[in-house]
């Protein structure tokens, strides 16, 4: 189970590494171990807690593991126990051949903080192969007239154990004739020659079979048998002679297929067919059989396969050139295989770190190894990445390298680095290796939610229906996932008194805003308020927009008449004198609308008239006039209508009736004192009792300055006064009416001369005729005594 979590791990290959500067790297060696070849799976190795002076808690706190060369899984450890254990059985034939001594190379990684420990592991050999003959039967064909001494070399056998579980000796069945002598060669083989002890006899023994052994130095001894057949033949008495016995020969590892090795040589000094020469590789390994082959003869030794330095790096056989009569001499190839660049580096990753957070500071991204198998410059190495990168390469031990970040990466600028790692090595041509690893930068809440505008105006007609979508903000945050996710709330508004909770909601979603309540324009024109954007990180950051909503009017308020009141208990009327000229000022309508803009731009129009065409009403500011001369046949009382209408769409009214009496001159009968007292003590009408106080100050103000002007002059002139007469103003008397325009201000102005009469118990004032501005006060008095009817009184 343990087995399985580590290799699960690997796959993965992420690894997370926060280093600090002071940060140590490893370079001890552990070891050597040693391992008899064959042992079981899960044997005990080492306790690499002891030989790392770690206690069993900080084997799994540094998280220590195995990498080894070519990620092969020779070795577990068990980090419960700091023990080192086989994780397969081991042969040691299959892992380095005739290679002696038998070593693995791995590496011990401690991950928090990182180390790296160099470490071998030795495999030691046992006799578990035995020797074979590569040729079952070995013939000989020896000349009776052989001397003796001579010797005869034999086909060695291969034994794939090594050291002294090898071929050690070689032994042949007991006879008369013969013994056998082991060599050893330069690589460290032995070979067995045949040594004749007894001169041959044709005639009396023509063959000869004997078996040799061979014996290994196992314990117990390996062995292995062939037959050895010795055919006694007539006299030949020269061998082949070969021009040199060592052929020392140097190819290159890309020779193609076929390439022409060494041309050997050998001549015999025998005629017919003892001269006849053969050549033949004497005792070849397997290994030689497949890469070299020879022409029987020419001697031309050419390829058959392809070599490869970084597998064999030499190659050594004997070549034996045989007569006809069957003597053979032989000589020694030794093939240097040349190395040449034909192997790019490796790359191999330990450790890969992704994703990354965005504002950490420096971190291990990867630790990779770099191998290449070439030897010399062939084999050294060059690393490095792209330049654009915010990436450093920093070498570690043994051709290991980290690569680490270079200062604080920001995700928002760029999320995602595809890395490529450039390995080149030092030879000609060179050749270089790209290994691609991608790197993904996390999130991290850095950047608060952003309005796409600093404030927002919406518009909203008044008398809408409540829960009105009334428009929206939006805000972004370019961060991502949960950080990115923005809510919206409502803010306290500035002013605590707008009641904020009542009038608006938000969508905390979408940031879609709705009217909670039926606006009035009258009321409340505008508010505005703060809307907060918050994302959802941690800790969460947040951002503000100012919202103003302006209510926009309707026209939902009909003209409002403020003169002449219309529920007062006796009708206003109006007093006109019959010599009145055409213009003459009737009186003025005065009214209000509660609505604003073109709903608030009000006109007046005539809707009905006693007598048609006498009187005319101003468009514009709701003064009546007359329209003509009056005449005796018309009616002395008339009604007329007013109708106020504002410019609304659609446009809304209202209507004033007036009373008017034409009178031939202004005097007491035309409006008795209990109707004037009665129209005074009338109610006012709730809705405009403000209005009407407003009116009542300035007409008190207006009648103290009259009374004032009334009393000096009376003052002055109190014999006239006695008399009966008025005295006539000299001056201009600045009086003040009641403007009928939509503003409510007076636009004209209009003097009278004003008595007080002395005679009467009511308080009556005579209204005059107007004071035109091209009469001098004289000719209006003269015209007043001239005229005495044409004066009228009216109660205050």
């Amino acid at each position: 189970m343990e087995t399985g979590r580590m290799h699960n791990h690997r796959q993965r290959q992420v690894l997370v590494f926060f280093v600090c500067l002071s940060m140590s790297w490893g370079s001890a060696d552990l070891g050597p171990y040693s391992v008899v070849e064959e042992t079981e799976r899960g044997s005990f190795v080492a306790n690499l807690a002891k030989d790392l002076e770690l206690g069993l808690a900080e084997m799994a706190t540094r998280a220590v593991r195995i990498i080894s060369q070519g990620n092969k899984e020779h070795l577990q450890l068990k980090v419960q126990t700091g023990d080192l254990l086989l994780n397969e059985k081991l042969d040691r034939e299959e892992l380095c051949g005739p290679t002696e001594p038998c070593i693995l190379h791995f590496q011990v990684l401690m991950e928090k903080p990182l180390e790296i420990f160099q470490a071998e592991l030795r495999v030691k050999d046992i006799n578990d192969h035995s020797p074979v003959f590569n040729e079952r039967e070995i013939i000989l064909k020896i000349p009776e007239n052989s001397p003796t001494g001579t010797a005869f070399p034999l086909s060695n056998a291969l034994d794939l154990d090594v050291g002294s579980n090898n071929i050690q000796n070689y032994t042949i069945s007991p006879n008369f004739h013969f013994r056998v002598i082991t060599h050893k060669r330069s690589d460290g083989r032995k070979y067995p020659e045949l040594v004749l002890d007894k001169e041959l006899d044709r005639e009396e023994e023509p063959e000869i079979s004997l078996t040799l052994t061979a014996l290994d130095g196992g314990s117990p001894p390996r062995y292995g048998t062939a037959q050895v057949r010795i055919e006694v033949v007539d006299i030949n008495d020269n061998a082949p002679q070969f021009q040199q016995l060592l052929y020392k020969v140097h190819i290159p590892e890309n020779s193609p297929v076929g390439s022409l090795v060494v041309t050997v040589s050998a001549s015999d000094v025998d005629s017919g067919l003892y001269g006849k020469i053969s050549y033949t590789f004497f005792q070849p390994s397997e290994d030689i059989s497949k890469t070299l082959e020879v022409n029987p003869k020419t001697g031309e030794i050419r390829l058959r396969k392809q070599v490869d330095f970084e597998t064999v790096f030499s190659y050594e056989v004997d070549v034996k050139a045989t007569d006809g009569g069957g003597l053979s001499g032989k000589c020694t190839l030794l093939l240097q295989v040349v190395d040449v660049n034909d192997n790019p580096p490796e790359v191999t990753v330990s450790a890969l770190t992704s994703p990354i957070p965005e504002n950490s500071p420096e971190i291990v991204v990867a630790v990779f190894s770099v191998s290449d198998p070439d030897s010399g410059d062939n084999g050294k190495t060059t690393c490095s990445i792209q330049d654009d990168l915010p990436f450093l390469l920093k070498p570690s031990v043994k051709n290991f390298y980290t690569l680490v970040t270079e200062r604080t990466l920001d995700r928002e600028e760029r999320a995602e680095y595809n890395i490529t790692i450039t390995v080149t090595d030092m030879g000609t041509p060179r050749l270089k290796t790209e290994h691609n690893i991608t790197v993904l930068v996390s999130d991290v809440n850095d950047n608060a939610p952003a309005f796409t505008q600093t404030s927002y105006t919406l518009w909203v007609r008044e008398n809408n229906s409540p829960a009105l979508h009334i428009g929206s903000v939006s805000a972004t945050d370019t961060d991502a996932g949960a950080n990115a996710q923005v809510t919206y709330s409502l803010l306290p508004p500035p002013d605590p008194l707008v009641p904020l909770a009542s009038l608006v909601s938000i969508n905390p979603d979408n940031g879609h805003l709705f009217a909670l309540t039926s606006l009035d324009y009258e009321a409340l024109r505008a508010f505005e308020f703060r809307v907060g954007a918050t994302d959802r990180g941690s800790p969460a950051l947040s951002s503000q927009a100012l919202v103003r909503v302006l209510v926009a009017d309707a026209n939902d308020n009909a003209p409002f008449v403020l003169y002449p009141l219309q529920n007062a208990s006796a009708p206003c009327t109006e007093l006109v004198p019959r010599a009145a000229e055409p213009g003459y000022l009737v009186t003025k309508v005065v009214a209000v609308d509660g609505d604003a803009g073109q709903n608030a731009w009000l006109s007046y129009q005539l809707l009905k008239a006693t007598e048609p065409g006498l009187f005319g009403v101003w468009a514009h500011n709701g003064e009546v006039r007359t329209a003509r001369l009056l005449s005796e046949r018309d009616a002395p009382k008339q009604r007329l209508v007013v109708l106020v209408k504002d410019n609304g769409e659609p446009p809304l009214s209202a209507s004033v009736t007036l009373h008017v009496l034409l009178v031939d001159g202004f005097s007491q009968p035309y409006l008795p004192a209990p109707e004037a007292e009665a129209a005074a003590a009338a109610p006012a009408d709730p809705l405009t009792v403000y209005l009407v106080v407003a009116l009542a100050s300035v007409s008190s103000l207006f009648l103290f300055s009259v009374l004032v002007f009334v009393a000096v002059r009376l003052c002055r002139r109190g014999g006239e006064a006695s008399a009966g007469r008025c005295p006539v103003a000299e001056g201009h008397f600045p009086g003040h009416l009641v403007d009928v325009s939509g503003t409510g201000t007076l636009s004209q102005s209009y003097q009278y001369e004003l008595c007080l009469t002395r005679e009467t118990g009511t308080n009556e004032f005579k209204v005059l005729k107007p004071i035109l501005p091209n009469l001098s006060s004289k000719s209006i008095g003269r015209e007043v005594e001239e005229n005495p009817s044409f004066q009228g009184s009216v109660g205050i």
